[in-house]
């Protein structure tokens, strides 16, 4: 029997893409989810749309050459994690699978990942478009938590290995606090938060604008990115953190400069409480927000406390990290502080209501932290699809010819991983 080509895991989300082989740790490709295409001149009431006669259908790109390109419309055809485009997004799909991956499509296996809240009808287009548009040899979409939770057996011992845990999901659009319980997602338990990594950017940049005047304007979304990614963490008290500031800026402040794209003057800023304050509307969303004001501490524990009261114990105890918006130095340690905070104040009060003779055993906090997590969704794709498992469970080609893309609304949880992981 002929050797199988690697599948190819492809994890599109709403602010970027990651696309790759199965059996490698990181991706291959990461670009931005959007798309730039020719627009027409708008037509009574009709809002415009893209030319798709003859080879105008075919002039578009996407990811960073999309923003690099004049004349052109730049479209982002997922939003909050969910497709809302899907002529689009079958183009975005044609220009990974044969510009990015070179692949053909009727060679491999293709993982995709969901989000959270996909319908099944977007999973019955995904698969129209994979199998009708691209003949693909076989397809498997996975939740993108089950695949955070595999993400995190890298930091365990091999024994250790569950489907059991609370996922927090947060990237660039939307951050999610998902339980799943045996590899299953509880839909009716997922919580929204409206604050993610673009929002703690957008944050940066309305500080840096109030204090800072050197910047370029046409610079300073992308100033802000940077002292997010490079600089950005999480403190454990905003007020000491500010006293530390106040009494040795020249410890922490740091400086940060660039060039003028138009006078080719170098421009450089101080860099201070943005560090800290960036990130801490996760935990302080009125500083951003002030419609939205529960810390992600509190919705992590009204998530798991709406779940079954017997896997509430398992859900605290694996609360597992994933997305860029988490791996700021000390995320994890804060949030199993705050969530065990949270806990421990029930658990008093629990016990000051009832006959005091009756003591509850403490409640096992544990936050999760691993070295993938920043691409934990995409790495758990390509460690369970290098499995011999996964071609077992894929829906062929076949499948799908003769029972129609309803197949997919149904996807069996891998469990078995390859020995040298």
């Amino acid at each position: 029997m002929a050797a199988r080509l690697p599948a190819c895991v492809l994890d599109a989300g709403t602010g970027y893409t990651k696309l790759g082989f199965a059996g490698n740790t990181e991706p291959q490709f990461i670009f931005p989810s959007s798309i730039a295409v020719k627009e027409s001149a708008e037509v009574g009431d009709q809002p415009a749309r893209s030319v798709t006669k003859g080879v105008d259908d075919l002039d578009f790109y996407i990811g960073d050459e999309a923003t690099e390109k004049s004349g052109y419309s730049i479209k982002y055809p997922i939003r909050h994690g969910v497709v809302e485009d899907w002529d689009l997004m079958e183009r975005f799909y044609e220009q990974c699978i044969f510009k990015y991956m070179r692949a053909e499509p009727k060679d491999h296996f293709f993982l995709l990942t969901e989000s959270p809240l996909n319908s099944p009808e977007n999973r019955d287009l995904t698969a129209e478009i994979m199998f009708e548009s691209f003949n693909v040899a076989g397809l498997y979409i996975s939740a993108q938590a089950t695949l955070a939770l595999a993400a995190s057996w890298t930091s365990r011992h091999l024994g250790d290995r569950t489907y059991t845990g609370t996922v927090i999901e947060s990237g660039d659009g939307v951050t999610h606090v998902i339980p799943v319980v045996e590899g299953y997602v509880l839909d009716s338990c997922i919580k929204h938060i409206p604050i993610a990594g673009r929002d703690i950017t957008y944050f940066v940049q309305q500080l840096l604008c109030d204090r800072e005047t050197d910047i370029p304007p046409e610079q300073s979304l992308e100033t802000a990115k940077l002292v997010k990614e490079r600089y950005g963490y999480i403190c454990a008290d905003v007020a000491q953190e500010f006293n530390k500031y106040d009494t040795k800026p020249d410890k922490w402040m740091r400086k940060h400069g660039g060039v003028n794209p138009v006078t080719k003057q170098k421009w450089s800023i101080d860099v201070g409480h943005e560090r800290f304050l960036g990130p801490e509307i996760l935990f302080h969303p009125e500083f951003f927000n002030p419609d939205f004001t529960i810390p992600i501490s509190e919705t992590v524990d009204t998530c798991i406390q709406n779940c079954p009261i017997d896997v509430r114990r398992p859900l605290y105890k694996n609360i597992v990290l994933s997305g860029g918006s988490t791996i700021f130095r000390d995320f994890g340690r804060r949030l199993q502080r705050d969530v065990k905070r949270v806990v421990d104040a029930r658990q008093r009060l629990s016990e000051k209501l009832s006959d005091s003779r009756i003591k509850h055993k403490p409640m096992d906090v544990n936050v999760i932290t691993h070295h993938m997590q920043h691409y934990a969704v995409w790495f758990g794709g390509s460690m369970l699809a290098s499995s011999q498992e996964f071609y077992q469970v894929c829906h062929t080609k076949k499948d799908y010819d003769e029972k129609g893309p309803v197949i997919t609304r149904h996807n069996p949880i891998l469990i078995e991983l390859p020995v040298s992981l």
